[in-house]
């Protein structure tokens, strides 16, 4: 609220279950005379944030944040510039500090800010991931000659390997094929060639988290695991076409 306005109408938007915080270098500031009486009137706490603790700001209030008084960086030593960056400064402290102090978690940040980089960056896997017939699954003890089948249909350059129970046992990929490549490669079973206990994420974890994994590993697909067995599959692409990076 803009000290000015308030004196024209703006005071009645607080209230009894609001708290001040007045900025003013000086505290002195003319504008700020009739917000201070409103408050004290109505019992509105105030917390000030200035260089003077025996200003009229400092007095008023309940809680003084006392700024170190320093130069300004304008030439002239007169435009408010060093001054405005300290109380920028302290403002971001007090946000981080509030937001320690209730515990504020990624989730609550998306939930109010769900657009723009940083939404995406907050979204989880689930969000992102590939599910029920998109994803690329055989048995233990098939054939390589249809796990591959199943590679080239599902495009994600790899095919997971489940027990019995569904459970991941691995992954065979491109780079599997490579080293494994041979007359015998299209006969052997896909528990010969796949790598064991493949990297995976969970589907609460954060979508930024899993391109993180990818990256640090140079993957570019990951198996998404619930209580042990693939329910979905995150890729590198979507990741980053959701402007992960």
């Amino acid at each position: 609220m803009h000290p000015a306005e308030a004196s024209h109408g703006d005071l009645g938007m607080i209230t009894s279950d609001d708290v001040v915080l007045a900025l003013s270098w000086s505290g002195e500031t003319a504008e700020l005379r009739d917000m201070l009486h409103y408050a004290t009137r109505f019992r509105v706490p105030v917390v000030a944030v200035t260089s003077k603790v025996d200003s009229a700001l400092g007095r008023a209030a309940d809680v003084v944040l006392i700024l170190p008084r320093v130069g300004e960086a304008c030439p002239h030593g007169l435009a408010p510039t060093t001054s405005t960056t300290m109380q920028l400064a302290l403002g971001d402290a007090l946000s981080v500090a509030l937001l320690e102090g209730r515990q504020f978690t990624p989730g609550d940040f998306k939930r109010f800010h769900p657009g723009g980089k940083l939404g995406a960056v907050l979204a989880f896997v689930r969000d992102v991931m590939h599910v029920g017939p998109a994803v690329p699954l055989v048995g233990a003890g098939t054939k390589m000659s249809e796990a591959l089948i199943v590679m080239s249909q599902k495009s994600f350059g790899c095919v997971g390997v489940t027990d019995e129970t569904g459970a991941l046992l691995g992954i065979v990929t491109d780079g599997d094929l490579r080293r494994h490549m041979g007359p015998r490669l299209i006969e052997a079973r896909v528990d010969e060639v796949m790598s064991r206990s493949p990297h995976t994420i969970a589907p609460d974890d954060l979508a930024a988290g899993a391109m993180s994994e990818l990256q640090g590993r140079a993957i570019t697909a990951l198996f998404v695991v619930e209580n042990g067995r693939p329910v979905g599959l995150v890729h590198i692409h979507d990741l980053l076409k959701l402007g992960i990076a």
